[in-house]
C-alpha cells in the first residue's frame, strides 16, 4: 500500500459513503472504489509548505483559513500537524471542494469548505487567526482585491508564497517582486512584513 496521509484518506473515504472491510486498507478501499485515493499519497513536503508549516509551529493559533486548496499539498500535512484546529478552505473548483466535503463529512477535522471566489468569501471580520494564499495570488487578476479580504477576515497573520521567477504557466497572470508584493499588502493595512525565501519562490507573513 502507498504511503498515505491516513486521517485525511480514511475520512474521505468514509465521507464518500464506502465502506472499509475487516483487514483492508483504506486506501485499497477507496482504489476498488474508484475514488481519487492518490491525493493522499505521501511525498517529501515541498520546501515552501515545510517554510509555512515551520511558522505555523512557532506561534499559537486556533483557526486557519486556506484560501485555493488544490490538490491538498499543504493541506494534508497541516490536518496531520494541526488536526485539533478550526480550518475554513476555499477553492473555486467543484471536483476540488467535493474532495474537501468529503473529507469533511467523513473525519473528526473540524473543517469548513466554500466553493468560490476569496473576494467574495462571506466570513465575518476577525474570523480567523491566519490565512494561508499559497501559490494563488500569481492566479488572481484582482489579486489588491483578494489581499483586502484576507485582511479583513483575519485576526493576525496572512501567509504568502508566490513564485520568484517566470515561468511557462499560462495560468500565472502576475509576477511578484519583495517590492511588488509588500506594496500589495501595505495598502491593505499591514503594518509588519516579513519575507524569506526558498528556490523559486518568495514566501511573506504579514501581520495586522
Amino acid at each position: 500500500m502507498a504511503m498515505c496521509y491516513e486521517r485525511a484518506l480514511e475520512a474521505y473515504v468514509r465521507g464518500s459513503g464506502c465502506l472499509v472491510g475487516a483487514g483492508a486498507s483504506a486506501y485499497d478501499a477507496g482504489k476498488v472504489a474508484g475514488l481519487k485515493v492518490h491525493y493522499f499519497k505521501r511525498a517529501e513536503l515541498l520546501p515552501r509548505v515545510r517554510m509555512v508549516l515551520g511558522f505555523l509551529h512557532g506561534i499559537e493559533f486556533d483557526s486557519l483559513l486556506d484560501v485555493g486548496s488544490g490538490r491538498g499539498a499543504f493541506l494534508w500535512p497541516f490536518l496531520e500537524a494541526f488536526p485539533d484546529k478550526e480550518v475554513h478552505v476555499v477553492d473555486l473548483l467543484e471536483r476540488r471542494v467535493a474532495l474537501y466535503r468529503a473529507v469533511a463529512a467523513g473525519g473528526e477535522f473540524r473543517l469548513h469548505v466554500h466553493q468560490g471566489d476569496v473576494r467574495e468569501l462571506d466570513l465575518p471580520g476577525n474570523s480567523v487567526d491566519v490565512v494561508t494564499m499559497l501559490e494563488v495570488l500569481e492566479h488572481i487578476p484582482d489579486a489588491e482585491g483578494a489581499v483586502r479580504n484576507a485582511a479583513l477576515i483575519t485576526r493576525r497573520h496572512v501567509v504568502v508564497t508566490v513564485p520568484s521567477k517566470p515561468d511557462d504557466n499560462p495560468e500565472h497572470i502576475h509576477l511578484f517582486t519583495t517590492e511588488s508584493l509588500g506594496e500589495l499588502f501595505r495598502r491593505a493595512g499591514f503594518s509588519k512584513l516579513n519575507f524569506g525565501a526558498v528556490p523559486g519562490h518568495l514566501f511573506m507573513v504579514a501581520s495586522c
